[in-house]
């Protein structure tokens, strides 16, 4: 066997690693960032699958595997690119919007799912061919796939800063061709001339002129697009998303202006990360006198008293901090973790800004809100979280989205933060039925009621206009003069009061009526002390986000899904909350696909011999357990390096590379009892370490730089995933003793249980929280154990 092949799997490996994360920030920026989990298990489905396919066609690949194996390699490599070329069919022959009203959306799906499938199909049947032939040195190669894999998932953060996302897949189409020209036998040479030719013609020709992403027509900045004369004026890439710079002469923002406002609303440019809101660029210059925040519910806090010192949490492009700096405040910290964006407006944006980033009075952050209130120590008078939600809903697009700046302990870091007279100021649309103003009351209560014996009602405070509705919770008690001065900017600006010491019910809806006044209602209950009761009670989720469940979003209860059906008919409901249908969705129908992919074709082999019950519960065990840690851990570690691409490339290679290792090493151990049980024990000890530790040790060193962060991430992974990569060959190498004939069978297990597992783990995080899908994964190696006692 060449040293060639180890060189050729781990640039394989790498560059179907890399693959996945290119396709997972694709899917962002084209439809919504809960496809990211589709995309895992749609990876794992074409290696579950290609298992199957070995395990029926074995003789065949290896009689003729000189040619297969670099074929395999250089197809799975013209693949990725043709996703590209045809990417108005791939990416774009579904939409989220439409995946519950028009049936055809459905099969847009499934051609999606094939069009994914291919690539990590071809090049798991090569990984796979050349454990098959070179099964000797399987310990060896196993550790040369891993690595390549782990070292994909770092190179990738790299060239995300150099390419737009659009060209990537046909950039890493090269890697499968390189690794297939590398082990093309001299006397074949010829024989791969034509597609080689193709190979590399194809993504070199599409990463010079890359096609435009058919991005869904329900995204913000498909919207903005067909405003007249509108243009993408910059456009930046990086791990952090797709930063697109829009301007035209019809764009205007002015979130729940005061309908008593006088002045011109001005034109401005807009931001747009991942084809998502990401905020206006508001022209301002420091002789500014007034701003049109003035007259919107936002400037509830400067009713209440004129901070000295201001902390914006998600400030996104500093909108808020003009409006700071407009009535005179000199010390204002700016949070925000987009780096490409902050940039942007130091830079290129600047002359629109007069360069507010660089006056003394603002102090810009570039870190995860969070992290930055884990970090700071200091007291501020006012802290004002970002905006919630948008006019009119998001359909619960954000049902997914680990929101760790609006948890419980996030507010509570907030409060902590505040001076003796601080304040914690935030503002949401309204929306129907209402969900959002409801949660944020809930934990702005719940939070109060933590920190302080005061009754809630003397520190809170709230008004509402046509469109938006705003909370101020005050560390001490709002006085007569406080809310006073809150009626009368109420009077001036059509606003009406909704929570206020003493208030009237009739106060409520002066100005603007709502069709449902059970809305009043509602937010006394939860100013009740029976607020547990109403939780369980209303239709939806508005008990507050934890770090443990940081769905903020996620408001839709399964119980009452039928009452909804109900209410807003068969159709509609998808809408309240179509991020969450969408992964229910997914969950089915990959579930469908693992079982016709991976197992079915797995009985015209048959069971033959003893082991059935050990294969299904040994494999099953370690499948499911091992993507429960991988899907959770990138979930915990999105707070941890505020970036999503972040988390997941740190684990996914994190853990590929240390039980690469850890397979390696196995080669070593034997198949007894003793030794099994005592790597299985070993896995459930450190996942019992993960359910204690985790959380604490990552919010010790969360302030630590980025590749410091790397490097720890990468040291407390490496010890539980070096013994979680053993259990699989070594339960392989059990059944190649015992019985060869269940291999097949072992390995079509493993993937189906890992395909469907990416999915469930999600639904079981949201529903139940990560402890119960930590608690899963270390009792699904207990079932693993339990089926290696007594053997010998």
């Amino acid at each position: 066997m060449s040293r060639r092949i180890y060189l050729s799997i781990g640039l394989l490996s790498a560059s179907i690693i890399a693959f996945q994360l290119t396709l997972m920030q694709l899917l962002s920026i084209i439809q919504w960032s809960h496809f990211a989990y589709m995309v895992i298990s749609v990876a794992l489905l074409g290696f579950g699958a290609s298992g199957t396919v070995l395990a029926i066609g074995r003789k065949w690949f290896v009689k003729h595997i000189n040619i297969a194996l670099p074929l395999l390699m250089i197809l799975s490599g013209i693949s990725m690119s043709l996703i590209m070329l045809v990417s108005s069919r791939v990416f774009g022959g579904f939409d989220s919007y439409l995946l519950f009203i028009d049936r055809s959306q459905v099969w847009g799906l499934l051609i999606t799912y094939f069009a994914f499938f291919i690539p990590f199909f071809l090049g798991a049947l090569a990984i796979g061919l050349v454990y098959i032939k070179f099964v000797d040195k399987i310990g060896s190669l196993y550790f040369a796939d891993l690595l390549g894999s782990g070292t994909g998932g770092l190179f990738i953060l790299i060239v995300f800063w150099f390419f737009y996302p659009a060209q990537l897949p046909s950039f890493l189409a090269l890697l499968p061709v390189i690794a297939g020209i590398l082990i093309i036998p001299s006397k074949l040479r010829l024989v791969f001339i034509a597609p080689l030719i193709i190979a590399f013609l194809l993504p070199v020709i599409l990463m010079y002129s890359p096609p435009s992403l058919p991005m869904s027509q329900y995204k913000d900045l498909s919207g903005a697009m067909n405003l007249p004369d509108a243009e993408i004026v910059i456009k930046k890439s990086s791990p952090y998303g797709q930063i697109d710079v829009v301007r035209s002469p019809a764009l205007r923002y002015a979130p729940g202006l005061s309908l008593n406002y006088q002045g011109m609303v001005p034109v401005r440019d807009v931001l747009f990360s991942n084809g998502n809101w990401f905020g206006p660029v508001i022209e301002w210059t420091r002789a500014d006198t007034s701003h049109f925040l003035d007259y919107t519910t936002n400037f509830l806090p400067y009713v209440i008293n004129k901070p000295e010192n201001l902390l914006l949490l998600d400030a996104g492009t500093g909108l808020f901090a003009a409006h700071a700096l407009t009535l005179g405040i000199e010390n204002i910290t700016v949070v925000e973790q987009n780096r490409v964006a902050v940039n942007l407006l130091k830079n290129e944006l600047a002359y629109m800004i007069d360069s507010m980033y660089h006056l003394p009075a603002i102090n810009p952050v570039s870190l995860h809100s969070r992290s930055y209130l884990l970090k700071d120590d200091s007291d501020y008078e006012l802290i004002i979280m970002p905006t919630s939600e948008s006019f009119g809903g998001t359909s619960g697009v954000n049902a997914l989205e680990e929101q760790f700046i609006l948890t419980l302990e996030a507010v509570d870091e907030m409060w902590n933060r505040l001076s003796d007279d601080g304040m914690i100021a935030v503002t949401a649309w309204m929306d129907y039925p209402s969900r959002n103003p409801l949660k944020l009351l809930a934990t702005l209560v719940e939070t109060h009621e933590k920190n302080s014996i005061s009754p809630v009602e003397n520190h809170l405070a709230a008004i509402r206009g046509w469109g938006t509705i705003s909370f101020v919770l005050k560390k001490s008690p709002l006085v007569p003069a406080e809310i006073s001065e809150i009626r009368s900017f109420c009077r001036r600006m059509f606003f009406d009061p909704v929570l206020l010491p003493g208030i009237k019910h009739e106060e409520r809806s002066v100005y603007n009526r709502l069709q449902d006044d059970h809305f009043f209602d509602y937010t006394d209950n939860i100013m009740s002390g029976d607020r547990e009761k109403f939780y369980r009670e209303y239709d939806f989720n508005i008990k507050p986000a934890t770090d443990n469940m940081p769905y903020f979003s996620q408001f839709l209860k399964l119980s009452r899904y039928n009452k909804m059906q109900e209410i807003f008919g068969q159709s509609a409901v998808p809408f309240l909350e179509i991020g969450y249908m969408v992964v229910l969705i997914t969950f089915l129908q990959i579930t469908i696909a693992a079982v016709i992919l991976i197992l079915l074709p797995l009985f015209v082999i048959g069971w033959q011999g003893g082991g059935k019950a050990y294969t299904v519960m040994h494999f099953s065990g370690i499948g499911l357990g091992f993507m429960f840690i991988e899907i959770i851990l990138i979930q915990q570690f999105i707070l941890y390096f505020g970036n999503p691409i972040y988390a997941a490339a740190a684990v996914i290679s994190g853990m590929l590379i240390c039980s690469g290792a850890g397979s390696l090493v196995s080669s070593r151990l034997s198949t007894s009892n003793k030794d099994i049980t005592k790597v299985l024990s070993l896995v459930i000890f450190f996942i019992i370490l993960y359910i204690a530790l985790l959380v604490p040790l990552l919010r010790l060193t969360i302030n630590l730089p980025l590749l410091v962060k790397i490097l720890f991430s990468l040291l407390f992974i490496s010890p539980a995933a070096f013994f979680m990569g053993m259990p699989f060959p070594l339960g392989l190498r059990r059944l190649s003793e015992k019985n060869k004939t269940l291999i097949p069978w072992a390995w079509g297990i493993n993937g189906c249980l890992s395909v469907i597992s990416t999915a469930l783990a999600t639904i079981i995080a949201v529903e139940a929280g990560f402890f119960w899908v930590m608690l899963i994964a270390a009792l699904s190696y207990g079932l693993t154990l339990v089926a290696n006692l007594g053997k010998t």
